[in-house]
């Protein structure tokens, strides 16, 4: 669980430290046979990077490496051997929509909504979340979901293929406890070799999402990628134009 509900469960560089630990307890245990996904309260699941801290002191915080490991979180979720169950409790916007399309399956509350927002705030995040994305929704959809930055509610994201199931707030981790139950029955082992062939297919993605994030690293630097986050913090509409020097 995400726990900072404060920030709208936001992460900082320690958070996905915490996230990597989690998820790597979770492989080496054999007890455990899935892991649910979730965050703290009831009105966001996770709003990706805190930008707040990121317009604050240019970077994510500190971390166990030194490195900012969102990269390995997104692999961990993908290779981690057992199905990683979304329970999608609010809001899941930018980093954190990034998140619970990595997970196996997702199951959202009715109050949960959907959508990107790094083309409004001076990020992207062009490897798994819109490259795999596009294997989830389909092109047009992802495009849409990407270039327009809408939120989309609970019962569209299910329209669209997004997310497995809808169930009201009150019943979301017991309906994501119930699914976990089940697939406790199944084998692991054929759960395991399911799972590395779903991802034979898009484990080239991982490449782009590599050069994506350096890519990333230089813009949040530039002019551009500075008044988006700025912009955010200050609450007001981002002038990108000015910043931008040709293409």
């Amino acid at each position: 669980m995400i726990n900072r509900p404060e920030r709208y469960n936001a992460f900082r560089a320690r958070t996905v430290d915490e996230l990597i630990k989690a998820f790597r307890l979770a492989w080496a245990d054999r007890r455990v046979q899935s892991v649910i996904l979730t965050g703290a309260g009831e009105k966001a699941f996770c709003t990706g990077g805190d930008v707040k801290q990121r317009a604050e002191t240019g970077d994510y915080g500190p971390s166990e490496s030194g490195m900012f490991e969102i990269g390995y979180l997104h692999k961990l979720i993908r290779d981690i051997p057992k199905p990683v169950i979304a329970a999608v409790n609010g809001v899941a916007v930018g980093g954190g929509h990034v998140l619970h399309v990595l997970c196996d399956v997702s199951i959202a509350s009715e109050s949960a909504r959907f959508g990107q927002a790094g083309p409004r705030v001076g990020s992207f995040d062009a490897g798994f979340g819109s490259a795999y994305l596009a294997r989830v929704v389909g092109e047009k959809r992802a495009r849409e979901i990407w270039f327009w930055c809408r939120m989309y509610s609970a019962h569209e994201a299910l329209a669209m293929g997004l997310i497995n199931k809808v169930v009201p707030q009150e019943e979301l981790l017991a309906e994501a406890k119930a699914w976990a139950v089940e697939v406790a029955d199944m084998s692991p082992t054929a759960i395991r070799f399911l799972k590395q062939s779903f991802n034979a297919d898009t484990d080239h993605q991982a490449g782009l999402s590599n050069m994506a994030m350096s890519a990333l690293d230089l813009f949040t630097a530039s002019p551009e990628g500075l008044e988006g986050a700025r912009a955010f913090a200050e609450k007001r509409k981002p002038a990108f134009n000015r910043h931008v020097h040709g293409h």
